[in-house]
């Protein structure tokens, strides 16, 4: 079996070593929470909305008090700008969660369609390397995702996040317990 962490600096290594056993615990609950979104998206897709309605309102608060400590009239209007605007993004994905859903849901479609259109002028500019066409197969599979999901608006907005959410927690949550399974697999002598 290949030593996973032999490629890695020392430090790093130490690291991983001493917090396998976290990262493990760490990844069985993401790979949990993960899986209950799946089962559950529509209970996940509200969560998903509170969650990021709740960080807009406070990084917008955060950006509205923060910007009375900017000098000039131009910057500090701009920043009091964001900031409330930022506000009101969370004031209104709380108040009307399932509007706040489905815009969640338009904007989820429409950077899957940008990431695939960007990652096929990527494959394109990589043709001549090797691997190339797996960068293709990902920018198609992002598009048609994109448009899935756009297509079938509103119907999907109210499992389409939470879904995504899920595979996400379940697919970092299997990484992390593959990875501390490999470091803990490896010699001690490779530190």
């Amino acid at each position: 079996m290949t030593d996973i962490s032999s490629n890695l600096p020392t430090d790093f290594k130490a690291a991983l070593k001493e917090g396998k056993s976290s990262l493990m615990w760490v990844g069985i609950l993401m790979a949990i929470v993960g899986a209950i979104a799946i089962i559950f998206p529509f209970a996940a897709t509200v969560t998903t909305n509170y969650m990021v309605g709740f960080l807009f309102l406070f990084s917008g608060a955060l950006g509205v008090w923060h910007s009375f400590a900017i000098k000039g009239t131009g910057p500090f209007f701009g920043a009091l700008l964001m900031g409330l605007i930022t506000v009101v993004a969370g004031v209104f994905l709380l108040a009307n969660p399932l509007e706040g859903i489905l815009l969640l849901t338009l904007t989820v479609g429409i950077v899957f369609i940008f990431e695939g259109a960007y990652q096929i002028f990527a494959a394109f500019e990589l043709r001549p390397t090797k691997g190339w066409g797996w960068m293709l197969v990902s920018a198609v599979i992002s598009i048609a995702a994109g448009l899935l999901i756009v297509s079938k608006l509103p119907g999907t907005s109210l499992f389409v996040l939470g879904l995504i959410m899920g595979i996400n927690f379940l697919s970092t949550g299997l990484s992390m317990i593959m990875l501390s399974k490999a470091v803990g697999d490896t010699q001690d002598g490779t530190a």
